[in-house]
Order: C-alpha cells, then structure tokens, then sequence
C-alpha cells in the first residue's frame, strides 16, 4: 500500500479522486474540490494536478478548468487489460471443458469477423476443430453475436451496408433484419446461442467481456457437435455468460460500482 505522505502516495490520491463517482456524473472536478475531498492544500494540489497533466495522466478541461482523468490512464489500463485476459482467460476455458466437455475459446472482433486467440480442445475424440487463429463472419456465430451485443441497429446498418450478409451456414440470419431479431434476444438473455449457423452440425454458446470501461473487448464461446451438445446448450450458455462476467470482474468491469454501493 503507498503511503500517502510520499510524493507517490498523493499522486495517486489525485486520481482516485478524480476517479469518484461525482467526477464522473460532472466530468470533471475543480481544485478546489479536489483538495477537500483529499483533504490537502489547494496550492499543493493545484502542483500535483500540473504534474500529472504533463505526463498526461489528467486533463483540464480549457473552459471550465476541471480536471479529468487523462487518456494515457486509460490507454495503461487497456494495454493492462488486454495481457491481463489472455494471462486469466486460460484457466476458465480449461473449466469450461472440463464442466461441459466441449471445446472453448476465447475471441475478439476484427471488423465484420470473429479472431479467436486462445482455445482449450474437448477431450473427445469428435469434436469442434480448433479456430485458433481462423477468422470466421461474426453475423453467424455464437461469438459473434457476443461480440455484436452493444451494436444498435444504426451501427449494424453501418456494419453490413445495404443490408445483405455473407454466406454462411444452413440456419444462418439471411439478412440485417433477422440478425438484429437474433440479437436482440441474446441479448435479452445475456448470451448468444447458435445451431448450424456456421456449418451443419455445429451448435454454439457465447458472452461477451468488457473491460473496466464496460466495453465489449472479447467474448467466451464454447462449440461442440450437435448431436452431444444441443440438449444441453441452454444450460451451457448460462454457465459460460458466468464465466465471461468473471472474466469481465477480473479487468475492472462492476469494480467502481461496488465501491460505490459500499
């Protein structure tokens, strides 16, 4: 813990501070705020805020001189972050396996495609081949739909312009208007569930993970043989969207609404 007579310790005091629940309702605080709520001098910390500007740290907003946390924190955090989901994310897909013995990854959006970057192989002998690396359309996946969970319809019209998707498997949405349908009700239970919409005899589950902004920055997706896995899929979707909000806890994700609430 850093003490908060060091230099250090009252650097970081500014941007808890600045952090607070009613810096972010006002975007911003004053000084003068600021040194009551750390209960120091203004002019010390009118030195400190100057400090931390300069790194970039803050900003000062020109007209109404409030302070506000600056872009290179949050530019940290997502860097922070991104290492941060790989190093965590390994160890919840091998209990995803484990629990429902299906094969689960890990993916992240690239346009209108889904990248999966980490995977843990079911134990089976038939099973859902592994996608480390592959890009795949988002609008027919169980991941993509994860993905696409904070896109409104204005933003899938600007995805898939004119309307028209790219081909994909048997069940696949035929156009933006049954895709944003399907999304919708995903999103109303909180994952994605797809059967046969990439390939014949694939079925799929997927929630999405948001880093300490709340952004959708990945989504947790377990696939496996129709025949094995269509039963249990309900039941499978509600167990990896658990998983995916643990992930979302681990990057900051509900950590200053509970801080909040205490």
């Amino acid at each position: 813990m850093v003490a908060e007579d060091t230099a250090l310790g009252r650097g970081v005091g500014l941007l808890l501070a600045l952090e607070g629940e009613h810096a972010l309702v006002r975007d911003g605080l004053g000084v003068i705020e600021i040194a009551r709520i750390v209960g120091r001098d203004k002019g010390q910390v009118s030195r400190g805020l100057k400090t931390l500007a300069a790194l970039g740290l803050v900003d000062r907003d020109p007209d109404t001189l409030d302070y506000r946390l600056g872009w290179r924190v949050f530019a940290m955090a997502a860097q922070a972050g991104d290492r941060r989901l790989l190093t965590v994310a390994s160890p919840v897909l091998r209990e995803l396996v484990a629990s429902l013995g299906e094969t689960a990854h890990l993916s992240v959006m690239t346009g209108g495609e889904v990248l999966t970057v980490l995977s843990e192989p079911s134990p089976n002998a038939v099973r859902a081949s592994g996608w480390s690396g592959r890009r795949v359309p988002a609008h027919c996946t169980s991941a993509g739909r994860a993905l696409l969970f904070d896109h409104d319809r204005a933003a899938l019209d600007a995805l898939y312009p004119g309307g028209a998707l790219p081909p994909g498997g048997p069940q696949a949405p035929g156009d933006v208007e049954e895709l944003a349908r399907r999304l919708a009700s995903a999103r109303a239970e909180g994952h994605a569930l797809t059967s046969e919409e990439l390939e014949p005899g694939l079925v799929a589950v997927a929630a999405p993970i948001r880093d300490f902004r709340g952004r959708i920055v990945a989504a947790l997706n377990v696939s496996g043989p129709k025949f094995r896995f269509e039963d249990g899929l309900e039941g499978a979707g509600q167990e990896t969207r658990r998983a995916a909000d643990e992930l979302s806890s681990r990057l900051g994700w509900g950590a200053h609404e509970s801080r909040t609430a205490a």
